[in-house]
């Protein structure tokens, strides 16, 4: 991923608790499965530096719905551990990877089906992951790309899953804004860097170099709503 230079079930017919009570089964396979996964990953990364530490990171404040432990929040959370739990055995990833990937998308604007499929093409989901072109971690951000967003932001940060899944996906929300919601113009801004891309539409050519396909393959673009955000924000909390 270049750097910056400017700036979207299965209908379970069941009662809520037996849907939670399948769902907390599924949950704990997943993740015992998951923890040689995480095991993994931990040896392979550097220390971890938490979210609060890098303050601008931090999803703006938002005032979110309240939903006074009605049936409306139970269907959200069910709807949300579902989810997770499909991505999780899609993926075969852990469920606490999964999660995270699923509740950063959301707060920042990006359609979590989206965020999957571009964590997958740019690292595998390998939290490590380092391009010949220093992109680093899960979603594969240069330095100068986060320090955009933070300038406080170092390599090692990079390496902190959190950290570097934020900073992807508003990096990406904000190439969604800038070409209008054109998923492949903005992806390919992502991969090539927006400037080079500017300058090969403004000379009559095609950017295109098959990543957006890679990305983009049987997608339906999904815009994310501003309730949906705040939403994410409060069940991911």
């Amino acid at each position: 991923m270049k750097s910056p230079t400017s700036l979207p079930r299965p209908n379970w017919r069941k009662g809520p608790l037996a849907r939670a009570g399948a769902l907390l089964a599924g949950a704990l396979l997943i993740s015992a499965i998951g923890g040689w996964s995480r095991r993994s990953q931990i040896e392979e990364a550097p220390p971890s530096r938490s979210i609060e530490a890098t303050t601008n990171l931090v999803p703006a404040a938002a005032t979110p719905p309240s939903f006074d432990g009605t049936a409306a929040l139970l269907t959200l959370k069910l709807d949300r551990a579902e989810a997770l739990l499909g991505y999780s055995a899609r993926y075969q990833i852990p469920a606490d990877l999964a999660t995270a990937i699923y509740d950063i998308a959301l707060q920042e604007g990006i359609d979590p089906q989206l965020a999957f499929r571009l964590v997958k093409v740019e690292s595998n989901f390998k939290p490590a992951a380092k391009s010949n072109m220093n992109a680093i971690g899960f979603t594969q951000v240069q330095v100068a790309t986060a320090r955009f967003y933070d300038a406080s932001l170092d390599e090692k940060a990079l390496y902190e899953r959190d950290v570097n899944l934020r900073i992807g996906f508003r990096f990406l929300n904000d190439l969604l804004k800038q070409y209008r919601h054109d998923y492949e113009l903005a992806l390919l801004a992502y991969n090539r860097g927006p400037g080079r891309v500017n300058q090969i539409v403004a000379e009559g050519g095609d950017p295109s170099n098959g990543y957006e396909n890679a990305v983009l393959r049987g997608y339906q673009p999904k815009r994310i709503t501003k309730a949906m955000q705040a939403q994410a924000r409060e069940l991911g909390t």
